[in-house]
């Protein structure tokens, strides 16, 4: 295990071995994932029975599958773009097609309405989380791991009960 390199896609996500599991569950006071699952999902929101989920296949084996499925499909001939012919672009188009910067660069204008319809949009998804989770609080679905991580850390720290306000330290593996 010394020897294994993070830093390529299949080590970083193909998630904890057994072992690590056990040590993880160690950490955190529980026996098992399933003992982990029963205290922290609420009862109304779990599911009743068992999900029928097909036995997973090999990278080869899907590739067969997906290549019977696709073979199904029809090819129809395209005359899309065959011809260039002169016409008159209307000013909607050529102002929010050909001309909106969207298309060539990454920056993106501040408007306040657009914030503030991010915002809300952000809202309504927290209020969505802690519906179906049943959690006093959800996060605010942030773009990157590292960020989501922080901030998942400074609530965590802010929201901690009296007797744990001397517990400063978290730890964080050296595969995220």
């Amino acid at each position: 295990m010394l020897n294994v390199k993070y830093d390529n896609f299949v080590n970083r996500h193909l998630g904890v071995n057994d072992n690590e599991v056990q040590k993880l569950c160690k950490e955190i006071g529980v026996s098992s994932l399933d003992d982990l699952i029963e205290k922290t999902i609420p009862e109304q929101i779990r599911l009743k029975e068992k999900i029928n989920v097909n036995p997973p296949l090999s990278e080869s084996e899907f590739l067969k599958k997906l290549s019977e499925i696709a073979s199904q499909n029809k090819v129809f001939k395209s005359y899309i773009g065959l011809g260039y012919y002169p016409t008159i672009t209307p000013g909607v188009i050529k102002r929010n097609i050909l001309e909106n910067p969207g298309w060539y660069t990454q920056y993106t204008p501040y408007q306040a309405e657009i914030s503030q319809g991010r915002l809300e949009a952000l809202l309504n998804f927290q209020t969505m989380v802690i519906d179906l989770t049943g959690l006093p609080i959800a996060n605010a679905s942030l773009l990157d791991e590292g960020t989501a991580a922080a901030e998942a850390m400074s609530m965590l720290f802010s929201l901690r009960k009296a007797n744990k306000k001397t517990a400063n330290v978290f730890y964080v593996s050296d595969k995220v």
